[in-house]
């Protein structure tokens, strides 16, 4: 294709210029077909009333791939001086100044990010109002091999735990090869008191399932074993938002998936992909959870209990 074809896109109010639209950004792989930026963007769009909430008012970290996936990757945390205007910025201060993030505030800045061969957005766990105060809190099951088997019982394992803590939880795939375990908060602890939540949690379950389940953070002291990862529970860390699309073939997605779907065959780390990903969006199965933010308190008084 030419690159040269340009898509107006209508995102609430704004109306949205996607430039080289027929540029391949997923090139076809088996049965998946190609995807150019054109798809991108209109995938963004349809799923912003669903993603948009996950984002707003918080800094974002963009994987950009202007040649797609096959070309070289680019982490944007700075806000670039030609974004328009209307875009929102936070002002984030770092050791030597500070950083200005993008951040996600309506439909139409997702669609401007698609232009920008954004594929993959992370977000952090806190919002500008308060950025030292996370209100999520995320378990990262990253397995030792491609065993999603091992994934799916491991979830379980948090999910156990973190009912009888009496902390409400959801489950996303990565679009990758994991799932995530995300914890709304209420905003009262800092990162460390979280981390060390979080991390105190971890353990206790690679305590009681040795032989399945490390907090090593050297891949060369996991073995075969699965990572649970919480070190995205920190200040100025990131992870995967709901619904970004993963720069992998065949574009595959991050969705929220129920509870219940753990027990599907056919569930996997890729199962949605932006052909789909919209359709599991509107089925809501994080229904009510992000209204349900804990202090963690009464869970630390419960969690020392059960550690001894």
């Amino acid at each position: 294709m030419s690159g040269d074809a340009e898509l107006t896109v209508r995102a609430g109010r704004r109306s949205v210029q996607v430039r080289r639209a027929d540029k391949v950004l997923f090139p076809a792989e088996g049965s998946a077909p190609a995807y150019t930026k054109g798809d991108l963007a209109a995938y963004y769009r349809s799923v912003a009333a669903f993603m948009v909430p996950h984002l707003r008012g918080r800094p974002l970290m963009l994987e950009r791939h202007p040649d797609g996936v096959g070309g070289p990757r680019f982490m944007q945390k700075n806000t670039p001086e030609h974004y328009p205007d209307w875009i929102t910025r936070a002002e984030v201060a770092k050791e030597d100044g500070t950083v200005r993030h993008t951040v996600c505030d309506d439909a139409a800045t997702l669609v401007y990010l698609a232009d920008q061969a954004c594929l993959t957005v992370h977000r952090w766990l806190s919002r500008t109002r308060d950025l030292d105060r996370p209100d999520l809190m995320v378990f990262d099951l990253d397995p030792g091999e491609d065993d999603f088997t091992t994934v799916c019982r491991a979830a379980r394992w948090v999910g156990e735990l973190l009912d009888e803590l009496r902390l409400p939880s959801g489950l996303m795939t990565t679009g990758s090869r994991g799932l995530h375990v995300v914890v709304p908060l209420n905003g009262r602890h800092d990162f460390e008191e979280v981390r060390a939540f979080a991390r105190d949690a971890a353990e206790l379950l690679a305590a009681e399932h040795p032989d399945d389940l490390t907090t090593a953070a050297r891949k060369k002291d996991r073995g075969t074993r699965l990572y649970l990862d919480v070190q995205r529970n920190g200040y100025a860390q990131t992870a995967v938002a709901p619904f970004t699309v993963r720069a992998l073939p065949g574009a595959p997605v991050a969705v929220p998936v129920g509870w219940d779907q753990l027990d599907d065959p056919e569930l996997g780390p890729r199962r949605w992909t932006i052909a789909d990903a919209a359709e599991q969006g509107r089925k809501n199965p994080w229904s009510g959870l992000l209204g349900r933010g804990r202090a963690l308190g009464p869970a630390r008084r419960r969690l020392d209990a059960l550690r001894g």
